[in-house]
């Protein structure tokens, strides 16, 4: 007889993010990138000129693959910086091989850290005048103590 594994008794629901494994996992190659380009290494003119951040590490189900997410210094030539370390990318992950204890050492792909300027947009938001007047607004509405009166709208 076959099983049903179409019931809600036998089916699990798809995990909704990243697991436990992938975010520690992505926390050590962080930490592992950043020691890399401590050292200083990479002979590259571009990337000697820049401090490189890295912000985070998203590695795929399987740990193969890591989409590490970068910020230079400054944000200042971020499509050049992104571009020199997806060229050192193989060497990177030669380094990293030998820094992390994995059993797979993940392929690495760079990308710039857009949530830095999305930050800065949402600052500049807040700070403009007429924003600031309807938050003010809001929060003086809530400070107002609650009357007395019950939701019937009887006096206690």
């Amino acid at each position: 007889m076959k099983r049903d594994t179409r019931g809600s008794r036998g089916a699990r629901a798809a995990p909704v993010g990243p697991t436990q494994r992938q975010l520690r996992a992505g926390e050590l190659v962080r930490h592992a990138l950043a020691d890399i380009f401590r050292e200083g290494i990479l002979h590259d003119e571009m990337l000697a000129s820049a401090s490189v951040t890295v912000t985070e590490v998203r590695l795929s189900p399987d740990l193969r693959h890591a989409t590490c997410f970068v910020e230079s210094l400054g944000g200042a030539n971020s499509s050049e910086v992104v571009a020199a370390l997806n060229r050192h990318a193989k060497f990177l992950r030669g380094r990293l091989g030998r820094e992390i204890e994995l059993k797979f050492t993940p392929d690495l792909r760079f990308i710039h850290d857009e949530s830095f300027e999305a930050a800065r947009k949402m600052n500049a938001l807040f700070n403009r005048p007429e924003v600031k007047r309807d938050l003010s607004a809001a929060l003086e509405d809530e400070s107002e103590p609650l009357s007395s009166a019950t939701p019937d709208g009887d006096d206690q």
